[in-house]
């Protein structure tokens, strides 16, 4: 990427555009995007939704984006299983060979193929993968990877810290938020079989639920009905302070969204750094105009809290999950018009079927500008669920009052809002089908000399040149040709991809030349640029030592080499020996569960630390089971728990590599998804010596994973799985936070959220403020004991979190029976009642 220099060495950042498919493509490579991110066929990347793109159109996309000096980076933002490996590195070859510039990665395994592969491919370091901090930014650094994108959560300043490491940082811009950390979520595969980590999220945070307490009492104020659905983030007055902390790229989000939204948003943006680019103060007007770009695209009303290390109401849609638009007056008057019949498709019985219509008049007194065709909503604020729309019969002027035709009469008082601005559709669809089509803008020097060849000579603004000579110059037989000839004729560059923007003409004085071999000469010139600029990113060039695509066996046979040199076990052969664990909320827990069985104690550093001085079980390992979230802010609280020789759980990479640095036995948690051979050797390779899987694997690819660790390998089998870890606390919902974890009696309750089938999910904030969602059934995978045990997992884990003494002693004793049972040659007992199997039988798709 060619960084541009404003001021102070700062970077302007890398302007980075969504794209579901060639349209919206087009419509960011009109507004000015440097780079767009997109998918190549439906299986492998976050968006699955989306149209994405065929090998014809991506090899189309990628040609247009280099021809202009942008870049395409795809998106394989998945995690992968073991018998999808080799798909997924044929696509990565594939798109390469096709075009493609980098790859944004979830998932370490695939990471790894890819590197030993073809270490020319870049690959940068998807949000997907739990980035927040220094620490695990330098851990993939030394990976050597090109480009962490990090969480969304991250404020300037983190951000500021982060840049000193020395990798690229891709920082979110603008867009939808998700209200749980990116890459730990597991709403909607737990509602189903759609989940985020591999590309189908149903948006389940976007749904209305209830935040009830322990008695089953809404606390929330009426209307506040999605706790949580937060607003879209937007960056547009930060983007000097988002430079200055060092970000390189700034995305926005939006493979889901029309190409009149990514035109919209992406010309604000390109436009507002331009400015910054040139150091010149916006021209008087522009801001305004370019924000109001933004508020007529999609948007949920706008926050930038993170920014500054804040996650309050300010910065969530509790009332609506759908498009605001921009608030541009209210209903003075409405006038019934009556109603009346109209003819309906079809006959019934021989007869006509009719409809009845009715119509109103309704007067909008405007504060800002609509135009003719704008989509505006009308809600009442009686009943906003009774909102309708209207159009804009005609442009009309801030103070104005328009007259619009609507289905009924409506609420005087009533807001009125664009959601849908006409000229930014027209806009968008005119970039969509590439009739705006950006050039690349080159310096342009003429070389006419007496007896020698004629030359045209072009350069793009970033180094490039191509060369091209013709007819030998002579003395002009009639009329001689003057400097302005030359410009006027070479510079007829209309059909090429190219914008002279410069001219640099040195004429002998008295040439004579025929304008049709001058258009030649340029025309010469023109092709061989555009084969300078496409040829590095040809398939004849890269493929060149591009090694091919390995079989699923020689994927194994790699991942047994990789173990031989980096000194880690072969895995041999499994005994059915299994230890009991229980995660514990408090030393009173974890008494009641080693009483009952367990032989191994995990707690988080904040049960830790609030219980220091109780008494924890005697002769149990009792072992740290640190946070998914490891932010800045929280290394001194974190980080006494890894000590050297003793075990903790890791919840992301930051903690791994801290771990292996004090030498103690990081044991990764299922938050760090583990799906693929790959993925477990890298990880091993790293210096993790335990895994807990994903419980979002399956019962057969657990029995096929667990046998080729070297390490122990657990599972949670009993407990209510995690759904999603929050910045912002749900329980801000009830409105009465009072800014002090530490003494919220909310807090301290057993409080849940209430879906729409009237199932309950479990609520819990910590003393960070953050949030943790769990499932609304418990699981129990205790009756499968027996496959487990015989596959190699080896710590069977009963997730007491929510659980009180009682209740915890009972949930280690199913474990410790069903392992009993196994070691008896029994089968374990049925499932318990009212309890799932979560994915065991139903994978993830």
């Amino acid at each position: 990427m060619r960084k541009k220099q404003f001021r102070d060495n700062h970077s302007v950042p890398e302007l980075l555009a969504p794209a579901g498919g060639p349209e919206p493509f087009n419509a960011a490579l009109a507004a000015g995007a440097d780079a767009i991110y997109c998918g190549l066929g439906n299986d492998f990347n976050a968006r699955r939704g989306a149209r994405n793109f065929t090998d014809e159109t991506f090899a189309e996309a990628c040609r247009a984006a280099h021809l202009v000096g942008a870049r395409v980076y795809v998106t394989e933002n998945v995690v992968i299983r073991t018998e999808e490996m080799p798909a997924a590195l044929a696509l990565v070859r594939r798109a390469w060979l096709l075009g493609a510039d980098a790859f944004i990665i979830q998932d370490w395994g695939l990471l790894s193929e890819i590197q030993r592969l073809w270490p020319q491919i870049e690959v940068h370091v998807s949000t997907q993968a739990n980035v927040h901090d220094a620490r695990g930014t330098a851990w993939c650094r030394d990976l050597g990877v090109d480009r962490v994108t990090l969480s969304r959560e991250l404020s300037v300043a983190e951000i500021e810290r982060i840049a000193r490491e020395g990798v690229e940082l891709e920082g979110f811009g603008h867009g939808a938020l998700c209200f749980c950390y990116s890459g730990v979520c597991m709403m909607s595969s737990l509602a189903g079989s759609r989940s985020a980590n591999r590309g189908l999220c149903a948006q389940p945070c976007r749904l209305k639920y209830e935040l009830v307490n322990q008695d089953g009492k809404r606390i929330a104020p009426v209307g506040w009905d999605r706790p949580l659905c937060p607003r879209d983030y937007c960056t547009f007055d930060d983007v000097e302070r988002l430079a200055k902390a060092g970000l390189g790229s700034l995305k926005v989000e939006g493979r889901m969204k029309a190409p009149d939204y990514v035109h919209s948003v992406i010309s604000a943006y390109r436009a507002q750094l331009d400015d910054l680019d040139a150091g010149r103060i916006p021209p008087k007007g522009s801001e305004d105009a370019r924000r109001e770009l933004l508020k007529r695209a999609f948007n949920r009303d706008f926050t930038n809290s993170y920014l500054d290390h804040r996650s309050d109401n300010d910065m969530m849609s509790y009332e609506r999950s759908n498009n605001r638009g921009e608030l541009v007056g209210k209903v003075i008057a409405t006038r019934d018009l009556g109603s009346s019949k109209v003819k309906r498709g079809g006959r019934a019985g021989g007869r006509d079927r009719f409809r009845t219509i009715t119509r109103a008049e309704v007067d909008i007194v405007l504060d800002r500008h609509v135009g003719k065709g704008d989509l505006l909503e009308v809600r009442p604020i009686a009943d906003p669920t009774q909102f309708l729309t209207v159009h804009a019969q005609d442009d009309a002027d801030a103070g104005a009052t328009i007259t619009c035709i609507a289905s009924r009469p409506m609420e005087v008082g009533a807001p009125v809002r664009v959601i849908r601005s006409q000229a930014a559709m027209d806009a968008g669809a005119r970039a969509a089908k590439g009739e705006d089509a950006p050039k690349r803008k080159v310096a342009v020097r003429v070389l006419a000399r007496q007896g020698e060849p004629f030359c045209v000579e072009l350069e793009t603004l970033d180094g490039i040149i191509a060369r091209a000579e013709g007819f030998v110059v002579e003395p002009a037989r009639t009329k001689a040709v003057c400097e302005g000839d030359l410009v006027e004729h070479v510079g007829r560059m209309g059909q090429t991809p190219f914008d002279p923007v410069s001219f640099d003409v040195e004429l002998d004085e008295g040439c004579g030349m025929g304008f049709s071999a001058v258009h030649k000469v340029r025309a010469a010139a023109c092709e061989l640029l555009v084969q300078k600029i496409l040829g590095p990113s040809s398939a004849s060039v890269r493929e060149r030592d591009l090694a091919s695509v390995p079989s699923v066996d020689e994927l194994a046979a790699a991942s047994s080499e990789k173990r031989g040199t980096c000194g880690i076990a072969i895995p041999g052969s499994r005994d059915a020996s299994a230890e009991v664990c229980a995660l514990v909320p408090s030393a009173a827990v974890a008494r009641a569960a080693a009483e009952a069985g367990a032989t191994r104690i995990y707690a988080t550093a904040d049960t830790l630390l609030a219980d220091r001085d109780a008494d924890w079980p005697e002769g149990v390992q009792v072992v740290p089971w640190l946070d998914e979230v490891c932010r800045e802010c929280d290394h001194e609280r974190l980080d006494p728990f890894v000590r050297e020789g003793r075990a903790c759980g890791v919840g992301n990479v930051s903690e791994l590599a801290l771990a292996v640095e004090r030498g103690a036995a990081a044991e990764v948690r299922p938050c760090i998804p583990v799906h693929n051979e790959s993925c477990l050797v890298e990880l091993e390779r790293a210096g993790a010596q335990g895994f807990w899987l994903s419980p979002e694997l399956t019962l057969e690819e657990i029995c096929a994973l667990a046998p080729r660790s070297s390490v122990p390998v657990g599972l949670v089998v009993s407990g209510r799985t995690r759904a999603m870890t929050s910045e912002h606390c749900v329980l801000q919902a009830a409105n009465r936070c009072i800014h002090e974890c530490a003494r919220c009696k909310l807090r301290q309750q057993k409080n849940s959220l209430r879906d729409q089938d009237g199932s309950l999910l479990p609520v819990r904030t910590d003393l960070q403020g953050r949030s943790r969602i769990y499932s609304a059934h418990p699981l129990d995978a205790t009756p499968q004991a027996t496959e487990l045990l015989a596959a190699g997992v080896s710590r069977l884990m009963a997730d007491c979190t929510l659980l009180d003494a009682d209740e915890a002693a009972f949930a280690v004793q199913r474990v410790v029976r069903a392992v009993e049972a196994v070691r008896q040659g029994r089968r374990p007992a049925a499932r318990a009642q009212g309890s799932v199997s979560g994915h065991l039988f139903a994978g993830i798709a």
